[in-house]
């Protein structure tokens, strides 16, 4: 039986407390449940998308065709496939896919319009499933890599070198890539440059992230380790590792910017050629060892030399001397031809035009480095 009580001048019922309690128990578990639906920036962005393609549907229809065209579902599909994760992407196809129906049944819709949104759902999703194995959405695995490029060709800049000494690099990834299988890594307290210069299995893009995870051991290796245990430390590191990722080939140079004295290792790579200015003439080192990653106890054959003023000493990568149908010897010979022409023209100035004048037969089918360092 309801109770009453009395109120300034008027009789009030009185609402049981327990009945006040489960009203606001009620209330405070709808808009927890609202909360925790919305609570992601994905669902809210989700339900955004979800609006969008539902009044594009409906004003289609009653609005204006000319205005609300059902082929406007493109555009948040597209935005749905850059920044929503799959689950919440396929509702959004689900919603789109009403959405036509009912603009086909009215006449707003044709086949032209219905198959190309339709396209535009599979490259959606195929791009919203690649960005969540990633496990970033929207532009930032973009920024991730354009950061990581960075960071490689920031790496592979050669130091700076005291008087009396002079350098250039140049690395070009296949068919105008970013990033590719070659980088180089260098450390220089001002006493003694080390560099190496790495050549990863493979070309472009398809080596280049395996390149990107090595540059960064190789690159902290570098200095870290004594320089005739370098490439052994390299090849103990690629050991640990998948054993099926490919050979790593690698040149490490060891300079001592005092007296020029000089110590290059080889793992498998192209030698290196010494200019030696008193007789006018390119020479190759005969430092040699087997790739990277192959055999457990690495061996390798270091040279010894001296560079003296006027010298200058060549490192390059197989991508500037291999080409299909010619001898590797017939490659490394042309190079040093067209490495003459670097002692008129300056080996600064005529790095990039050496490597542009290999690459020319098969141009950018190979990645490519080179690395002179001379004294002057």
């Amino acid at each position: 039986m309801p109770r009453y009580r009395y109120s300034a001048g008027r009789m009030v019922r009185v609402v049981p407390h327990r009945l006040q309690t489960a009203t606001l128990a009620v209330a405070q578990r709808v808009r927890g449940l609202v909360l925790r639906q919305f609570i992601t920036r994905n669902r809210r962005l989700a339900f955004a998308l979800a609006i969008v393609v539902a009044v594009i549907g409906v004003a289609a229809v009653h609005v204006s065709e000319f205005w609300f065209s059902p082929g406007v579902m493109i555009l948040p599909l597209l935005a749905g496939g850059l920044l929503l994760w799959p689950r919440a992407l396929r509702i959004l196809f689900g919603l789109v896919a009403l959405a036509l129906t009912y603009d086909a049944l009215m006449g707003k819709a044709g086949p032209g319009i219905i198959a190309t949104v339709a396209v535009t759902i599979v490259f959606a999703d195929a791009l919203a499933r690649a960005r969540a194995k990633l496990g970033v959405l929207g532009l930032r695995g973009d920024r991730m890599l354009i950061e990581l490029r960075d960071r490689i060709r920031a790496q592979g800049r050669l130091p700076d070198l005291p008087d009396g000494w002079r350098s250039a690099a140049v690395l070009k990834p296949a068919g105008g890539a970013s990033f590719g299988g070659d980088f180089l890594v260098s450390a220089c307290d001002g006493k003694t440059l080390e560099l190496a210069l790495v050549d990863v299995a493979g070309k472009g893009i398809d080596a280049g992230t395996r390149a990107l995870l090595l540059s960064g051991a190789f690159g902290g290796l570098l200095g870290s380790v004594p320089a005739g245990d370098f490439l052994a430390a390299c090849n103990a590191y690629l050991r640990r590792g998948a054993a099926a990722e490919g050979f790593v080939t690698a040149v490490h140079l060891s300079l001592d910017l005092a007296t020029g004295d000089y110590v290059v290792d080889s793992a498998g790579h192209p030698p290196a050629a010494h200019f030696e200015a008193g007789s006018g003439n390119w020479r190759l080192t005969q430092a040699r060892g087997i790739v990277l990653g192959v055999v457990a106890d690495l061996r390798s054959v270091p040279e010894r030399g001296v560079l003296r003023p006027g010298d200058a000493l060549m490192l390059y990568t197989d991508g500037l001397i291999e080409a299909p149908g010619r001898d590797i010897d017939a490659g490394i010979d042309r190079l040093l031809g067209q490495a003459d022409l670097l002692v008129t023209s300056g080996f600064g100035t005529g790095a990039a035009k050496l490597v542009q004048a290999m690459q020319a037969p098969g141009a950018n089918s190979d990645d490519c480095a080179l690395v002179i360092i001379w004294r002057s």
